[in-house]
Formats: structure tokens, C-alpha cells, sequence
């Protein structure tokens, strides 16, 4: 049964599933002057957040358009730079700022998801090497333990790390993202650093709050063939696959849930002189603004590939750039159906958090992409809901 023929009202989720939205601190808060980013902005390598969308002073104001739009539930991070700005030395006043943003998000009916790091770094680590050093896995471990002693009663889920691979991909293979370093043994190190980190925060979580949920984010794409029937296609997708996973099989045993951010359909093509070439769809009206391609089913195929961990799913990010607001509706509808087929075919599926809450500063491609439920007007920030987001509320009965 394709999206088309199933209407909104009888997609049945379960009791108690989570639906919400996402965002990350650096991208939304503005002003983290003591950040690996902010230091890069200044030089001019990167655009300048600045502002971003204020999410530091107006987060009551946001977290009330969430409940408004019919979510239950948020995903934001904690921004190590303004916990730890100096190596060892604690800031009483941001321990303080986000116990008012986690207890905003309980008084607004928001389930709340934390994730501690979400790509940035104070400046000070990452002078030292960040997570190229055994030191930078001993001091994310001791950041993790701080936040749980401090916030711990204000968190209902934790992830620990989002998109490590993602991450390492970006700013040590192809050296768009800090600390623009081309390097394969860096690329090797770091991965395997954020694997170790991972495990430490773990354990320190555990160690201070017992019985709480804890994963990760991961980003994973839907791998296909080029050619269905091509033995070497195939081949090259069991490889992807394989690498894919390379993270979870790692580290599943400190895993309570598998966060998943999806995005990308990747068909994948052999090729003797370079081994495989990724060849887009011939479908040029199904592109997001920033030239993804849009297909939900993957999500339901990627889904499938990870029940295999036996662990509790949350999609922890998906969603589309949209400035026009016109795919976002159907994008959304068939991505839920997806999940909803997923969960019939006993894929553990509890949540669904959508990319993001608003528009917000993506990364090196600085304020263009419009990916939100609400649009910032970036002249006076002013918070406009999109059409689109009243979807949830005909879904979802809340």
C-alpha cells in the first residue's frame, strides 16, 4: 500500500510514542563565543551564527509553539563550551540557564532528550586535539559526569554523541568542517576516539543516575544498487552496509536505544577505475532545497536494517530544507506512514523527532537552508508556523 492510499487518521502509533522536534545549541542558542565554531567563524573560514535564532533568551517562547503545534516531546543538546569554557573551571550561571530551559520544556508537556555533544567543542579542547587525543575521551567523560550530577533529575533520555561518523567525515576527510584537517589516520583515530568516548560518558551517566536511557545518534543513509540485479552493485552495497554499522556493533552493549537520523538514499553504482560511483535518482522535481532526494520509504528500509540490534529505535532527526513549504506536508505524511509500516512489521519504534523546530544556522551552509516548522524572520527573529506543521496534529491525538 503506497503513502497515497493511506489516510492520515488511520495511521495507529503506540501508546506513549514520542513525537517532537529537534535542535542543537550551536545552531539555535547564538553567541557561544567560547566554541572550536565560533573561533572559526571569526577567522572567516566559516559563516558567522551570531544571533542564530536567540534560543538563549526566547526558549520559553519556543518550547510553547512546540506544544502548541501538537509535539510531545524535544530534542535539544547541552553546549559543552558554555558548561566547561575553561578547561576544569564549571559555570554555575549555565548549569543554572539550562536547568530553566529543561524545566521550561516539563511546564510546556515536552518530553525531554538531551544530547551533550553535538558537534562543537570548547575552544580549549579543541586547541589541545579535541577528540584526536586520549585526553579529549577523558574530558567528555568528565563533562558527561558533571552534567548528570547537575541536570541529571531534569532529563529523561540522553544521547551522548550525534553523528559521530558524520562528524569525522566532515572535518577530517573532507575538511569542510573544524578543524579542516585531510588525513586518514586522523579520520581512523577520532572514530574510534568518539567510539571510546562514547562508552566512557556511558559508564559516567550510569554511574551517577543508575537506570536512565542512554544512546546515540546515528546517521545512517538507505543503500541501494544502481543496477538491481548487478552482482558487483550488490557487493559494494553489502560493503556500505557493513561500514554502516561499524559504530553500533561497537559500542551496542552501552546502547538502552538507538537514536536514528535519516536522511539519504544513496544508489550505488560499481566502477573499475574507482571502485563505486553514487549516482543520483532521475527525478529532478523530488529534490530538496539543498539537493537531497527525498525518499521516505528509505526510512522504512534503514529501520528494518537495525532491528536486527534488538534495541528500542528513536528517530532522533529527519527532515527536508523547504523554503516554499510545498514538500514538507507530503514529505512528512509519508515518512510517518513509513514508520508506522515499519512498527507493524515489529520494528521497535518509539519516537519521531523532526529536523527542526525552526530555521536555524546549518552549519557551512550558514542561514539559507530553511528546514523548520516555524520560519525565523533573521531581521527581527520573529517566529512565523508553517502550514505544514499542522500535521501532527492530524495525526496525533494530543
Amino acid at each position: 500500500m503506497e503513502p497515497s492510499q493511506h489516510p492520515e487518521t488511520n495511521l495507529q502509533f503506540p501508546k506513549g510514542f514520542l513525537i517532537g522536534a529537534a535542535a542543537s545549541a550551536h545552531q539555535v542558542e547564538g553567541n557561544n563565543a567560547n566554541s572550536d565554531w565560533w573561533h572559526f567563524e571569526q577567522m572567516g573560514k566559516l559563516p558567522k551564527s551570531g544571533l542564530a535564532c536567540d534560543h538563549y533568551n526566547r526558549f520559553d517562547d519556543d518550547f510553547g509553539i512546540a506544544q502548541q503545534i501538537g509535539l510531545n516531546a524535544m530534542r535539544i543538546s547541552i553546549e559543552w563550551a558554555r558548561i566547561e569554557p575553561e578547561e576544569g573551571k564549571w559555570s554555575a550561571a549555565a548549569i543554572e540557564h539550562y536547568k530553566k530551559v529543561l524545566r521550561s520544556m516539563k511546564d510546556h508537556g515536552l518530553t525531554r532528550m538531551v544530547t551533550l555533544w553535538h558537534w562543537t567543542l570548547p575552544k580549549w579542547l579543541a586547541d589541545k586535539g579535541g577528540f584526536e587525543t586520549n585526553e579529549g575521551v577523558e574530558a567528555f567523560a568528565r563533562y558527561a559526569w558533571f552534567v548528570a550530577q547537575n541536570l541529571g533529575k531534569e532529563v529523561d533520555f540522553w544521547v551522548t554523541l550525534n553523528e559521530p561518523e558524520i562528524y569525522t567525515l566532515l572535518g577530517y576527510k573532507q575538511a569542510i568542517h573544524p578543524p579542516f584537517i585531510r588525513s586518514n589516520y586522523l579520520t581512523y583515530r577520532v572514530m574510534r576516539n568518539l567510539i571510546w568516548a562514547h562508552r566512557a560518558a556511558f559508564k559516567a551517566i550510569k554511574t551517577v543516575l543508575g537506570d536512565v536511557p542512554v544512546g546515540i545518534a546515528k546517521n545512517s543513509a538507505c543503500y541501494q544498487p544502481f543496477r538491481k540485479n548487478n552482482f558487483l552493485d550488490s557487493f559494494i552495497i553489502f560493503v556500505f552496509r557493513y561500514l554502516d554499522f561499524y559504530l553500533l556493533n561497537r559500542i551496542h552493549k552501552q546502547l538502552d536505544f538507538i537514536g536514528l537520523n535519516y536522511y539519504f538514499l544513496r544508489k550505488i553504482k560499481f566502477d573499475w577505475r574507482h571502485l563505486y560511483l553514487e549516482m543520483k535518482p532521475n527525478d529532478p522535481l523530488n529534490f530538496s532545497d539543498m539537493g537531497w532526494y527525498l525518499f521516505p520509504e528509505g526510512i522504512y528500509r534503514v529501520l528494518l536494517n537495525l532491528k536486527k540490534f534488538h534495541k528500542p529505535i528513536y528517530v532522533t532527526e529527519n527532515g527536508l530544507a523547504d523554503a516554499r513549504d510545498d514538500r514538507r506536508p507530503k514529505f512528512l505524511q509519508d515518512t510517518l506512514f513509513w514508520i508506522n509500516r515499519a512498527i507493524e512489521k515489529k520494528v521497535d519504534v518509539r519516537g519521531y523527532f523532526y529536523w527542526s523546530l525552526t530555521d536555524n544556522y546549518e552549519w557551512h551552509d550558514g542561514f539559507g537552508p530553511k528546514f523548520g516548522l516555524v520560519a525565523i524572520d533573521y531581521q527581527n527573529l520573529k517566529r512565523t508556523v508553517r502550514p505544514s506543521a499542522k500535521i501532527f496534529k492530524q495525526i496525533f491525538s494530543v
